[in-house]
């Protein structure tokens, strides 16, 4: 990987509303992108340690990246 994984992310070649539907909007076509994005896993990461509850990050819509957050934050607690 050259440069940052914003770099080689797919959604940087494509519309970013995709990753910040209105309220009651599909977000398919954006978790369908994460999921054959090589870099989705850093993504992922950077959204949950900047505490990032909006929009799609890595394949995971709101509510299951709010509960990553938690998990994580608990886990990192409790060491």
């Amino acid at each position: 990987m050259t440069g940052t994984w914003r770099d080689e992310a797919r959604c940087s070649e494509t519309d970013p509303a995709l990753f910040m539907p209105d309220a009651g909007g599909t977000t398919a076509p954006a978790k369908r992108i994460c999921m054959s994005c090589e870099v989705r896993t850093h993504c992922l990461d950077y959204a949950v340690d900047a505490g990032e509850q909006w929009g799609i990050w890595g394949g995971l819509g709101q509510r299951d990246l709010r509960r990553l957050i938690r998990e994580r934050r608990a886990e990192a607690e409790a060491a």
